[in-house]
């Protein structure tokens, strides 16, 4: 599974030790900062690379919430089905850093990852892999994601 990292680059550091430890437990990694060289079409690279993804975490630091970027990504994330109950949002340092209304609230109805420490995140990244490594037979079918009440129309 290849699991795509949404981020501001203001993270990179943060952003590069989760793709190294996402990358030892056996995952394939994209962002933007380790996979884009000059010269690349990037908004045709991320494209592909969002398609190809099926999973997502996203760092939330106040600088990612303003990135047209990041909110993009989600918003992608959001509306793909590759990415159903794989959209893990990472809440980055102290959250009283946030303002009241900057995470969209439909992140804040997903279960986040806090990680209180960037400069000690290993506990944190390893929680990360442990969702991502979860199997998804516990979705039960009372309890489907959205797009498969759509599907279900037709």
């Amino acid at each position: 599974m290849q699991v795509f990292i949404s981020h501001s680059g203001k993270d990179l550091k943060l952003a590069r030790k989760l793709a190294a430890v996402i990358q030892q437990a056996g995952f394939g990694v994209w962002d933007a900062y380790s996979n884009l060289y000059p010269g690349d079409n990037w908004a045709k690279l991320t494209a592909q690379a969002l398609d190809e993804s099926e999973a997502m975490v996203v760092l939330l630091t106040p600088e990612s919430l303003e990135s047209r970027w990041v909110q993009s990504e989600i918003e992608f994330a959001l509306g793909n089905k590759n990415y159903a109950w794989r959209l893990i949002p990472v809440l980055i340092g102290d959250p009283e850093r946030f303002q009241s209304d900057q995470i969209p609230w439909i992140l804040e109805n997903l279960q986040m990852v806090y990680l209180p420490d960037p400069e000690n995140p290993e506990a944190e990244l390893n929680q990360i892999v442990e969702i991502l490594k979860r199997p998804l037979d516990f979705i039960s079918t009372d309890f489907p994601p959205a797009f498969r009440s759509v599907a279900s129309l037709s």
